[in-house]
């Protein structure tokens, strides 16, 4: 597929998923362009019941076209091109599936632990569902999940290693031992739910979903990748609604949020440039979008959901 053709697809849209009901039903502030600190957000018990009612199944995906797409429509240069992205979410889904168990334990209420067990079972689905892409589309050689994570992270950059095993661990492995710091679950929240989901997952589902939209390709992975999608407004909806009442609970979580988004969005901002892109090149173009434009889509989604916490 010919860069002119990837012209010829039209613009990304400006609104995308974000103007589906089934998404704005989460309450996810990064969607709302009027987003304020009186913003009504669903409650812990709500998001429970929001899971409930957009439960999905992997094993319903045919990803018989997307085989095709993928080895005659997809050129081979563009394949590599695309492999960034899809490593991200692949082994990044992973980690996280893996890190939510402390912070979980951690949380100060039922309610909060109750829908963070939904959040796992979900970060447990989301890999399954690139797990099967990849095996069923022949993406990579490898024949087992453990071996496909393994040969995808060879595409991954230094920053995902800083932001995941070195920002989010620190926070997780301080909570594994003293589950009552809610300082450090303050900032794990904000590493994970604002930072890794909010500013980078959902911006590329964003802009991975619109490109292959406009080119027709992947339908089953689209399919997919949009209900992974608003599984994570459903997520970051949470985390909005524990910061908001964190910060009000208390000036010195308010200030943890602050200080660890300091921390850690500029590492998040070297995560959305793969490897293979100069840190100078702002202008180098990724599925039809300059990578300037995927920050400043990140960077506008955090500030509105930054309001709502308190501290826009």
């Amino acid at each position: 597929m010919s860069e002119s053709a990837a012209q010829q697809a039209g613009p990304v849209t400006s609104e995308g998923l974000g103007a589906r009901a089934d998404f704005r039903a989460t309450s996810d502030p990064g969607l709302e362009e009027s987003a304020h600190a009186r913003t009504e957000l669903l409650d812990y018990g709500q998001l429970y019941s929001l899971w409930e009612r957009q439960q999905w199944a992997v094993q319903d995906l045919d990803f018989t076209q997307d085989r095709i797409d993928w080895h005659e429509r997809i050129d081979k240069d563009e394949r590599y091109m695309r492999m960034y992205g899809l490593s991200s979410f692949f082994v990044g889904e992973q980690r996280v599936a893996a890190e939510l168990g402390p912070m979980m334990w951690a949380c100060p209420r039922e309610d909060m632990r109750i829908f963070l067990c939904t959040q796992i079972a979900d970060e447990a689905r989301h890999v399954a569902f690139f797990d099967r892409f990849y095996s069923e589309v022949g993406v990579l050689e490898a024949d087992d999940l453990q071996g496909r994570l393994a040969e995808t992270s060879e595409h991954l950059n230094p920053e995902f290693g800083v932001l995941f095993d070195e920002l989010l661990r620190r926070r997780v492995e301080r909570l594994a031992q003293e589950p009552e710091d809610t300082e450090a679950l303050v900032e794990a929240v904000t590493i994970y739910h604002m930072v890794i989901e909010g500013m980078l997952a959902l911006t590329g589902q964003h802009f991975i979903i619109d490109f292959n939209e406009r080119m027709g390709t992947l339908p089953a992975f689209v399919e997919g990748f949009t209900k992974v999608a608003r599984d994570e407004h459903r997520h970051v909806a949470f985390g909005a609604r524990f910061l908001r009442d964190m910060a009000r609970e208390d000036e010195r979580y308010k200030q943890a949020i602050g200080r660890t988004l300091g921390e850690v969005v500029p590492v998040a901002e070297g995560v959305l440039r793969p490897k293979w892109v100069d840190a100078s090149e702002e202008d180098v173009e990724l599925l039809g979008v300059r990578i300037s434009e995927t920050r400043a889509f990140a960077a506008s989604a955090l500030e509105r959901r930054l309001k709502v916490i308190g501290l826009g």
